[in-house]
């Protein structure tokens, strides 16, 4: 299928696990891609590969969304490779839980800096060059709605970047440019992996909660991403889809 076939589609921090995946699929669907990376200059450039690999058009942008520059230059080279854009998938982000006694300012702003106010600068920037029918879709995670122990720093940045979500898409709706978000519960990457997570008891109770009995893959958000990103989701924006096969923390 080519859902979305002419499209110039930008993704934060796609070197890797989600916004890899997304790459890809969106790579799959004959959108332009715009591979951004912040320091893992060789993963992204396997992606881009993996991409070019099958018949699409992809290109990597070294660039953290946490500054400014970095993000005015990765839509500079964006418009420069392609000549326009028409979709901003903002996946980048950090995450690490601590209790509250080891809460300190520099992992305050560590997770707000990126998840929240680089969000915003990049979709800041974003708008400047997205016109009628521009999609923004921002990768949350069940955290916001469901917070989880020992995350209120990380849980407190998805909320609001589910209240971002809502906010931006009143007011971008009369430009015609939709805003959405998707929130995942677990998702076997490579984060999960050098956490130690995959195949511990936590992943096992995670999965015995969940309906469908397993954790997600990079793969099954890529897929809704897909649907988001398209013509076919014209009319949905302002929403918030939970894809945690079920699981109700």
């Amino acid at each position: 299928m080519n859902r979305l076939a002419g499209k110039v589609a930008v993704i934060t921090g796609a070197s890797k696990g989600i916004g890899a995946s997304i790459a890809e699929h969106f790579g799959a669907e004959g959108a332009s891609v715009v591979v951004n990376f912040a320091s893992s200059k060789s993963g992204a450039d396997a992606v881009v590969q993996r991409i070019v690999k099958k018949g699409g058009k992809a290109i990597a942008v070294q660039g953290d969304v946490s500054k400014q520059q970095d993000i005015t230059r990765l839509f500079a080279e964006t418009k420069a490779a392609y000549g326009k854009l028409d979709i901003l998938v903002n996946n980048a982000g950090v995450y690490a839980f601590m209790p509250l006694e080891a809460i300190t300012a520099e992992h305050f702003h560590k997770h707000f800096d990126l998840n929240v106010l680089g969000l915003l600068l990049t979709t800041q920037e974003a708008v400047k060059h997205l016109g009628e029918g521009g999609s923004i879709l921002n990768i949350s995670s069940i955290a916001g709605p469901m917070p989880v122990e020992h995350g209120s720093v990380y849980s407190a940045t998805k909320a609001a970047v589910d209240a971002i979500t809502i906010a931006l898409s009143k007011e971008l709706g009369p430009r015609k440019i939709r805003v959405n978000s998707l929130n995942p519960g677990m998702v076997e990457t490579e984060g999960v992996h050098t956490a130690g997570i995959a195949g511990s008891d936590f992943q096992k109770l995670v999965e015995s909660q969940t309906p469908l009995g397993r954790i997600a893959q990079p793969e099954d958000i890529a897929r809704a991403a897909v649907f988001f990103a398209s013509e076919e989701a014209g009319w949905v924006t302002g929403q918030s889809l939970i894809l945690a096969g079920g699981q109700r923390m």
